[in-house]
């Protein structure tokens, strides 16, 4: 079997694992956890603005060249399925709440969650959505959709933040203090990871029929520490989309989606900063939603 089949064949076992201990229970978080602490607005209405420049993150991927970033609005928290549910109109989530970041939701789903919130909101879209054809640039072999998604650079809709926003945000922008996690250097103050988003905080290696029997799941956005600017959960809960294919030495561009900050269910090292992740654009998981950002 060549290298890239190998890969494929993976990482579909991987989305079917999430999907199916997602789908094992439904947990209904306590009325005093879906309350959100803004007297009823949508959480994630809140954008901070991201001051450009080059990064200061001595261990970002970034680091140590020139590689410059412009000023951009991103959400304060990850999108809420409070947010997703008045937008879309329906609720995706294996773990429901309305102040539980949303999950379970595709790219594409992602993408199309800002169109509608710009239109909403009075905003130009900022995606072109073709789904009549397929994606020339689009090499999955398990992506049944394929649509072709061009962007409207001046736009000033809701949009997913490109992977090098993300990352420059994640670190801190130019207040960074070097964390390796976002927010700080010990994951159980700025995350919801696989020890600590269950019953009980678990210990040893990583398991997962230790997650699945702990009832591991998501917890409401902006319970944890801060980054230096402001920005909750970007190490945890859920593994966030970005508009960028991933690509590497060992994988060719086109045919996965770049997600970040790891979650609930991953190991400890991919809420890392650095931590680069791929899905399949069409894959859900109950660890996988996003927050939007917006050009400044």
């Amino acid at each position: 079997m060549s290298k890239k089949k190998t890969l494929v064949c993976a990482v579909f076992v991987l989305v079917a694992a999430a999907v199916a201990v997602g789908g094992c229970s439904s947990v209904q978080v306590s009325g005093a956890e879906q309350t959100d602490r803004t007297g009823g607005k949508l959480l994630s209405d809140q954008m901070v603005l991201v001051e450009g420049g080059t990064f200061k993150h001595k261990r970002s991927n970034y680091s140590g060249g020139e590689v410059a970033v412009q000023d951009f609005y991103i959400g304060k928290y990850e999108v809420t399925q409070k947010e997703w549910t008045a937008v879309m109109g329906s609720n995706p989530s294996k773990f429901r709440g309305d102040n539980l970041p949303v999950d379970s939701v595709s790219w594409y789903e992602a993408i199309e969650y800002c169109n509608r919130r710009s239109l909403m909101e009075g905003l130009e879209p900022y995606y072109n959505i073709d789904k009549s054809q397929a994606d020339p640039d689009n090499k999955s072999e398990i992506d049944p959709l394929k649509w072709i998604v061009t962007i409207n650079e001046g736009a000033n809709g809701y949009r997913l933040p490109t992977e090098l926003e993300w990352e420059y945000a994640a670190s801190g922008g130019q207040k960074s203090k070097g964390y390796k996690y976002s927010g700080g250097n010990k994951p159980d103050d700025v995350s919801w990871n696989w020890r600590n988003a269950g019953n009980r905080y678990l210990k040893g290696g990583w398991s997962w029929q230790s997650i699945e029997n702990n009832e591991n799941r998501t917890r409401p956005v902006g319970r944890k520490k801060a980054n230096e600017l402001g920005l909750y959960d970007m190490s945890g809960n859920v593994r966030e989309w970005c508009w960028d294919w991933y690509e590497d030495q060992m994988v060719e561009s086109g045919m996965f989606r770049v997600v970040r900050g790891g979650g609930w269910l991953g190991d400890v090292h991919t809420l890392e900063i650095k931590f680069r992740g791929m899905f399949d654009a069409s894959g859900v998981g109950p660890d996988q939603g996003f927050r939007v950002a917006r050009n400044a």
